[in-house]
């Protein structure tokens, strides 16, 4: 029987940082995918002939620069293109492209409001400043407020310095942004809807909850976060789709002497005499190890994985509470030909993100409908065109779309296994949608992937297909991800800890979770 310092459990982007890093500090590390590739939900895949999808995480805008410095991920492979606009179409009246010249930006905004113009570049230095105290908080474990001890108290001072640096207004915009919804962020600043709508989107993401529901602008900073080269708010594509991403990273974490398994699920976890020793797989092996770290999500990995058996009620009590409610799908297109827009046509402003969403109530119509269990007839769709700037993704003349859709919500009223009847009616909708925007959209279609929220969950590992491994509201968030008392990566069984979105700091493709949780086993000498 083989026996190793630590069996990562998933081989998605958190699981291979965890254990690249681990394996960088000399300790025998193996990761177990269930899936035939790693990558979790940042995964490239041929679904048609000659056309890569990124099936399901679809833009890098949240990866810790410092991870792909210290694990050299453009030696393995890793080239980030920049998306270049951010696009707005409408149905009547002007539309919307933010660039990345200011200037052109300028000229743009003030053809809806001469003061949003004025005051749009103030925006992203003023999330900026607030991001400087947000920054440092997503790469530390998180002190424990029910433990009085001398572990909590580094972090609890950093906290307390950062925060007491910030001016008394700073102080203020912080603490409002912690409750207050994005729409509600965005009216102090902003007066026209199309600039306001595609911007709060970025407050829903991974949330069951509407653009004006309390919490979501936290969610918005969080999004801001995303760097490339140092630069805030900057967004791209991995060149060869998202799979670039952790193919990166697996050939860093083997280059460190990792070894990496796929098509190996993990049946459980082996508890003996309160202690977690190793894992038991589907076909019947056993693997032992000092530390067994789960990259899947809490409610895989302690309801399933673990057993209740082995946990304290009250523990179980609080996973249970814990909060996935998955609300978003996607839709992926092979094209015969580039959509052309009826409202502006060209391709110039189709080399970034385009968002379907024309103003705040068609926003908060789409959740309307989600509250009560059914899809939205109108969606928000976060659409990109990656083979306009990577072509290796397409075969020639042809073109990758793909969509991201919300709301899809999990639990519909049906239940979530009718998602399986419906899922060809929902990618109608979004079909419907998109063509009113792109004249002769249905006609291009040379192949489609639907994947709802179910199909997230059966195929991906994603419980109720949250993205996030959890949703990012503010009760599951830094010391309360996944419950209180176990944020620092730790679980109540010894021998088992804990590496993914469902940790601090939570979801999108930064590496943050995997990152700290190998700094902490490293750190605390647990290994």
């Amino acid at each position: 029987m083989s026996h190793y310092d630590a069996i990562i459990v998933g081989g998605g982007h958190n699981g291979l940082i965890c254990a690249a890093y681990l394996a960088r500090a000399g300790r025998k590390v193996l990761v177990l995918e269930r899936r035939h590739v790693v990558g979790g939900a940042a995964v490239t895949e041929e679904v048609t002939p000659g056309f890569k999808f990124s099936v399901c995480s679809y833009v890098v805008s949240l990866l810790r620069p410092h991870i792909v410095r210290e694990l050299e991920l453009p030696k393995h492979g890793l080239s980030i293109l920049p998306l270049e606009s951010a696009y707005t179409p409408t149905l009547d009246g002007p539309d919307l492209c933010r660039w990345d010249d200011a200037e052109r930006t300028f000229r743009e905004i003030a053809k809806h409001s001469a003061r949003d113009a004025e005051v749009y570049p103030e925006f992203g230095p003023a999330m900026a400043q607030l991001g400087r105290f947000v920054k440092p908080v997503l790469e530390m474990a998180p002190p424990d407020p029910t433990r009085l001890s001398l572990s909590n108290l580094p972090a609890a001072m950093t906290l307390s310095r950062r925060f007491t640096q910030f001016s008394p207004p700073d102080r203020v915009r912080l603490l409002k942004l912690m409750t207050m919804s994005a729409v509600d962020l965005l009216d102090e600043w902003f007066e026209s809807d199309l600039l306001k709508s595609p911007m709060a989107v970025s407050g829903i993401i991974g949330t069951f909850l509407g653009v004006r529901s309390p919490g979501t602008a936290y969610v918005l900073l969080h999004h801001y976060m995303g760097e490339i080269d140092g630069a805030f708010r900057a967004w791209g594509f991995a060149r060869g789709g998202m799979g670039a991403i952790s193919d990166a990273i697996a050939s860093a974490a083997k280059s460190h002497g990792a070894e990496i398994r796929t098509s190996s699920g993990v049946q459980q976890c082996i508890v003996r005499n309160g202690r977690v020793v190793g894992v038991a797989l589907d076909n019947g092996d056993e693997l032992t190890a000092k530390v067994v770290v789960s990259g899947v999500d809490p409610h895989r990995t302690f309801l399933n994985l673990v057993g209740e058996k082995h946990l304290d009620d009250e523990f179980v009590s609080s996973i249970r509470r814990y909060k996935l409610r998955g609300s978003s799908g996607k839709v992926n297109f092979a094209l015969d030909r580039l959509p052309e827009f009826a409202c502006r046509p060209g391709v110039e402003h189709l080399r970034g993100d385009i968002a379907i969403g024309p103003n705040l109530d068609y926003l908060e119509r789409a959740y309307d409908e989600a509250k009560y269990g059914q899809w939205s007839k109108r969606p928000y769709i976060n659409v990109v065109i990656p083979s306009l700037v990577d072509p290796s993704v397409a075969p020639p003349g042809k073109h990758v779309m793909s969509c991201f859709v919300q709301y899809a919500p999990y639990h519909l009223e049906s239940g979530p296994e009718s998602w399986v009847g419906q899922r060809e009616a929902w990618g109608d909708t979004v079909v419907d949608t998109l063509a009113e925007y792109i004249p002769g959209f249905r006609e291009s279609i040379l192949h489609r992937q639907v994947l709802t929220p179910w199909d997230l969950e059966q195929e991906f590992g994603l419980t109720e297909g949250n993205i996030f491994h959890g949703e990012l509201s503010v009760e599951q968030l830094f010391f309360l991800r996944p419950a209180s008392g176990f944020a620092r990566y730790r679980t109540p069984l010894r021998g088992l800890w804990m590496c993914g979105s469902g940790t601090h700091p939570g979801g999108g493709v930064m590496g943050a979770p995997g990152y700290n949780a190998a700094r902490e086993l490293l750190g605390g000498r647990v290994l």
